[in-house]
């Protein structure tokens, strides 16, 4: 800053951001968003990865790296998980039993994808964390994956989260009949200028989707399932219940 000729409220002013926000970066090391780090970078004349190198040691996998970027730029997410806690949710543990159940995954690279997955999380605990809305069926609560401890200790972490302001998890109960996310995952996105994405996962790979009908339809199955689901109060009541089974 000092070799661009910039203070905290010209760097700030040129970025569109509030001089405290620009201060953080500073005094506490948080790393901007995305779009901003570019943007300061620009103004700076630097590469982003010179200002901040720890993004640019990615552990995430290149496939999902595109989603992994739209995610900490979001302002509101909303995921569907009918099998699994959505990852930006899960605990190191249960992540870790996701991944090595089979013995599919090489350890070294399950080490990799639970880091990155961690690493994700920070997007939730910042000082402008996006609305995050989880709904998932009951089945995630009772499905052992890991030990009964992995289980206790993840659906204690799911209902604690869930109290947050800026975060729901809302359950559809296992006597619910067939409904139409049980077709499979999906997670929508909203960006800070409105624009909505989507983002699709298989047993290969994710995909982010763009194009404005398909993410339309997808946004009628969240309303859809958003409809099976119990309030927000009843859901946790039901997570904290089903954790007591798991200790």
């Amino acid at each position: 800053m000092a070799e661009a000729g910039e203070t905290v409220e010209s760097l700030a002013e040129k970025v569109g951001v509030d001089p405290k926000t620009a201060a953080r970066w500073l005094a506490s090391g948080r790393i901007p968003h995305p779009r901003t780090r570019v943007a300061v970078a620009e103004v700076l004349r630097r590469e982003p990865a010179d200002l901040w190198p720890e993004p640019f040691r990615r552990r995430d996998l290149p496939w999902f790296r595109p989603w992994a970027d739209l995610e900490q730029d979001a302002t509101g997410i909303r995921s569907y998980q009918p099998l699994l806690v959505p990852g930006l949710l899960q605990t190191e543990g249960y992540a870790r039993a996701v991944l090595s159940t089979g013995g599919l995954v090489p350890p070294s690279e399950v080490d990799l994808i639970v880091a990155g997955r961690i690493e994700r999380q920070a997007v939730l605990r910042r000082d402008d964390p996006p609305q995050f809305v989880a709904v998932i069926d009951e089945v995630v609560l009772r499905r052992p994956v890991g030990d009964g401890s992995v289980m206790a200790g993840q659906l204690r972490h799911l209902a604690a989260a869930a109290e947050w302001e800026h975060v729901q998890v809302r359950v559809i109960p296992a006597e619910s009949p067939w409904h139409t996310g049980l077709a499979g995952p999906f997670v929508l996105g909203r960006l800070p200028d409105g624009t909505e994405l989507a983002y699709l996962d298989n047993q290969l790979r994710g995909q982010v989707v763009t194009d404005p009908v398909d993410v339309a339809s997808l946004g009628r199955r969240w309303e859809s399932v958003t409809g099976e689901a119990l309030p927000r109060r009843r859901s946790i009541e039901l997570i904290r219940e089903v954790a007591e089974t798991w200790t």
